[in-house]
Formats: structure tokens, sequence, C-alpha cells
């Protein structure tokens, strides 16, 4: 059953509290509110002084890729970066989220870490390889979560693994192989805005295949509440092209490799069994093979890339495939209506979430037509969830 919430509790708070300080949801640009979750089919007991805080996760449309010619669907005037960016600060100010996992950030020195710094927002970026201008942002209020470890993801790391004549290599564990395949058909959007049209070089070569120049983060976090609780907290965007989702597989695979050996390294360092969330702009659909893997390990599918094992080394759920079904969609245009963006998490018996970020219906009158526009900055959605930690 779930209950909407027309306010919601400040984040990072003691949920046994007998005071409780609100915050209101703004009516502009766009009102959006957390819904909680009752009777939801995750397996975690719950514990009246459990403690709270929030995660958005949000592909902000970097303006790098914003041409009237990609998005004639919206107003032009919506477009500019100076509106943009006014939308974009209001969103962010309105969730007020404890952790925001940005995708496609570009203008990060120029806008981003100045004003999310002025909202009590501490930053960590990492710009993508090569000539890309945009990159993944993580955002946190460094008045709830002391920053202890940071890792950076290159997947074009995963290249080196292959070395000439393709045969196999044990270096960092990773042993990619070639596999032949002849067809891809993952359905994901073509979009024009965020489709490169440079020579990619020979498609039946792996390594340029995995020259991608995706990237992610991962950060280590002790909550400033009495219980000093540790959470990890990825962000990533792997990946767009639904020709190549043999390269997106290979992505999430060494995305949970990576993730697994860092959870090891805060464990040993800190003594304790952190909590594990991942967020991001995945550009796949459930049901595709990237997303079977992350929440299940099973990739049903015989691609060109298989890289790492088979079963992913940290067991992951979505979010809101647990709590009230995957939205129809993340990213509204009139090009591609699918859902592209997850938060998963590691389930256990000290963590669980108790409300998620509601999402527009089709029908909503400040969607109609398509993203982005005056109300949404963004071809995707914002996504978002409220977590407890359950103390011992």
């Amino acid at each position: 059953m779930l209950k909407a919430l027309g306010a919601r509790a400040v984040l990072c708070s003691n949920s046994s509290s007998s005071t409780s300080v609100v915050r209101k949801m703004s009516s502009a640009p766009a009102s959006r509110k957390f819904v909680s979750v009752e009777g939801s089919d995750i397996h975690s007991r719950s514990k009246p002084d459990g403690f709270r805080f929030s995660l958005v996760s949000y592909n902000i449309l970097a303006q790098v890729y914003v041409k009237s010619s990609s998005f004639p669907h919206s107003p032009s005037s919506s477009l500019k970066w100076k509106p943009r960016s006014n939308t974009i600060l209001e969103v962010l100010k309105d969730l007020g989220a404890d952790f925001f996992c940005l995708q496609e950030v570009d203008e990060f020195e120029s806008f981003y870490k100045g004003n999310m710094q002025n909202l009590g927002y501490s930053s960590i970026y990492m710009k993508r390889s090569g000539q890309k201008r945009d990159g993944c942002g993580l955002f946190y209020k460094h008045d709830c979560a002391e920053l202890l470890l940071e890792e950076k993801i290159e997947y074009n790391d995963l290249v080196k693994s292959i070395p000439d004549g393709n045969s196999s290599n044990d270096d960092d564990h990773t042993n990619i192989q070639t596999v032949h395949a002849d067809k891809q058909k993952d359905v994901e959007p073509k979009n024009g805005s965020k489709s490169n049209t440079e020579d990619r070089g020979d498609p039946n070569d792996p390594r340029v295949r995995l020259k991608r120049d995706c990237v992610g983060i991962m950060a280590a976090f002790k909550f400033k509440d009495p219980s000093r609780h540790i959470v990890i907290v990825a962000n990533t965007h792997l990946y767009w092209d639904p020709e190549w989702a043999d390269v997106k597989l290979a992505q999430a695979k060494y995305l949970l490799f990576r993730l697994a050996k860092f959870k090891t390294l805060v464990s040993d360092r800190y003594e304790c069994i952190p909590e594990v969330i991942v967020a991001g702009d995945f550009n796949s659909q459930p049901g595709d093979t990237v997303y079977q893997y992350l929440v299940s390990g099973n990739p049903s599918s015989n691609l060109m890339l298989n890289c790492l094992d088979e079963s992913p080394p940290i067991p992951l759920c979505s979010v809101y495939a647990s709590t009230r079904g995957e939205p129809p969609f993340t990213n509204y245009t009139p090009g591609f209506t699918g859902t592209l963006d997850y938060i998963l998490f590691s389930p256990s018996d000290h963590i669980k979430p108790i409300s998620f970020l509601e999402l527009p219906d089709s029908d909503a009158a400040d969607i109609v037509g398509g993203l982005p526009n005056f109300s949404y900055p963004s071809d995707h959605l914002p996504i978002g969830a409220e977590f407890e930690i359950i103390k011992e």
C-alpha cells in the first residue's frame, strides 16, 4: 500500500524523534513528492530508532548536448543555459536530498560546484575520458555525512585487459574474452542529442568497442549520527548505443568488480560491513541484459564481449522494482520513452527503502509533448529514495 506524503521530514535524522521538522515541497518549477512504502516485499527488519537519509539520481542533461535540432519539441528558450541552470538549481533545492548522483554534468566548476556548496553540499566529480566535456558528480550534505574514501572508475581501463591478438589476459582479473555474436537487439534509445557521429573505429575489435570514455564514482561515507554507520554510494553512466549492448554489459560487470574490491577495502580498514547503493543512468531497460545482470546475475544473451564472472560479486535489487514496480519511463521524448535510470542497493537486515520519489504520469500537463521543458530541464526525470539504516 502506498501513501502520498504532502511534506516530508528533514532527513539525516533519528526516526524516533517525537518532534519532526518538515520541509514543504516547492511548487516551482514542478511539484515533487516522496511516497512512503508500506508492506514492501523487501525483507528487512524495522526498528523505531532507525537513521534515515535520502538519495536522488538524475541525468541532468549536459548543456553541450542541448541543441534545438535534437529537441525540436522543446520550447527553444527552455534550452538556453541561463533558464535551464536556474530550473536545475530549483529542482535540486526542491528535492533537497542528502546525496545526489548526477550524470551528464558539464559546467561543474562554473556552476554546480559553487551553487551546491552554497546549499550545503560537498562534491566529487569525475569528468569523462578523452575530449568529452561532461561527467558524473556525487554531491553530499557535509553536515550529514563525512567522506572517508573515494575511487573513480574509467571504463576505458577495460581496454588494458585485451592485448594485441585478443588473447586472454588475467591482469587485474578482468579476463575479457571475445565471443562471436551476430546480433545485439536490446531495445534502447538512439538519442540524437547524445550520440556521437565521430568514427568509432573497427567495431569488431573489442579494444575499440570498449573505449567509450564512460566513467563512474565510488565513495564511502560515515554518517554524522550517533551510530556512525558507513555506506558506499556509487554513481555511474553507462554507454548509450543499443547496438553495443555487449559494451554496456562489460561496463556493468567491471563496475561491480571494482565495487566489490572497494567494499572489501572499506570493510578491512574500518572494521565494518558497509551498506552499498548504486545509482545512475544505465542506458538499459528492464529486461535488457545489463538490467538482468545487475538484479539477477543472469544476462540471457550471447554478446561479443564477456567480462569478468557471470554472476555479480554484490547482489543488488532495484528500489522501485522492489517497492512499486519500475516506472514506465524515466526518459521522455517523442522519439523514445522508457526507463533507463535506477537506484540499486544490496539488501541486508540493516537497510531498507522507506519511500521513493513519485514520477509524473504520461498525461501530466507539465510533461505532455516531451522533455526537456520549463518544468523539467532534462530529457530524464529524477528518481529518488529515502532509506532507513537499522541500528544494532
